[in-house]
């Protein structure tokens, strides 16, 4: 039997299931053949055991005994419905065959999916793309080279084994193992130019478990250090925002808050602090603390 029947034969049973009773004729344009080779289908899986039949008549059609189902018993019904539910929010991200996935699955399991999710990436722009190329690649596990920059906008070469791609503090970003630094590196993907994915092919690797509060800026992860703000009640809406209960200390006499975690230090921080403007001050540690007040010295400057 040829692939391409066996296709066919799969997708007419999942289709069956769907939906109670559909036309040859129906079935004939859908595939693209004759409504006499669908007749033969409908006989070559009765001989294979399912239960299919024909209707004649205006109500009529090609139809599925009402009870069955195909052996679904490996997995639970929580489990099936964790399945159908997770496919059901690739489907609202866009993710290419996932509506054609779930909607097979719907019809084996004999559940619809709950709509849990709703998520809307219109604003990718320039990422967008490298989030499909790096798809493919990374379920084709084929070697990505690119172009990258860093926070400090030094541009280097890199020839990488991508692996996973992450969604982390509203950007996308790509985990590999870098043949470059052979090591396993997180990348930015609005900083990455001049995506190549290549012809060639890896083999997957034994890798110890990525952590997903790596640092988001590659290479230029700095130890961690023990970070200590006070931030004034204007703020406290963010401060639930970006900080867990237990790190913020409020400072009742002053009616300002504290707030002490250990972070791994780069520029980002140094964005973030200032994006509290006036109403942040950085208590430790103090090369943190100088750092700051040199940039918002040169931001002065800048003005004044």
């Amino acid at each position: 039997m040829k692939a391409m029947q066996i296709n066919r034969l799969l997708e007419l049973v999942y289709i069956l299931l769907h939906r109670k009773s559909v036309s040859a004729s129906e079935l004939a344009e859908q595939f693209g053949v004759s409504p006499r080779t669908i007749y033969r289908d409908v006989e070559t899986l009765s001989i294979a055991g399912i239960p299919v039949y024909t209707k004649k008549g205006r109500s009529g059609g090609i139809a599925l005994l009402p009870n069955f189902v195909l052996v679904k018993s490996i997995l639970s019904e929580q489990e099936q419905s964790e399945i159908l539910n997770a496919l059901h929010g690739l489907s609202n991200m866009n993710i290419s065959d996932s509506n054609h996935v779930l909607k097979r699955l719907s019809a084996i399991f004999d559940k619809t999916a709950t709509d849990w999710l709703k998520v809307d990436f219109s604003d990718w722009g320039k990422a967008k793309d490298y989030f499909y190329a790096f798809k493919a690649a990374i379920l084709e596990r084929r070697i990505s080279e690119f172009e990258y920059y860093d926070s400090q906008g030094n541009k280097t070469f890199r020839c990488v084994e991508p692996i996973q791609l992450w969604f982390k503090s509203k950007s996308w970003y790509l985990k590999g193992f870098c043949l470059t630094r052979q090591d396993i590196r997180v990348y930015k993907l609005t900083r990455i130019k001049n995506l190549l994915v290549t012809d060639k092919h890896f083999s997957e690797r034994a890798l110890p478990g990525i952590q997903d509060n790596a640092s988001p800026n590659d290479d230029e992860a700095k130890n961690e250090s023990l970070i200590k703000f006070r931030i004034e009640p204007e703020m406290k809406h963010r401060l639930i925002e970006d900080f867990f209960e237990n790190e913020i200390e409020e400072e009742p006499e002053k009616g300002s808050y504290v707030v002490t975690l250990p972070w791994k230090e780069g520029d980002w921080v140094h964005g973030f602090v200032l994006s509290y403007g006036e109403y942040i001050e950085v208590l430790e540690p103090e090369h943190l603390r100088e750092a700051i007040k040199n940039k918002v010295k040169k931001i002065f400057e800048k003005y004044f």
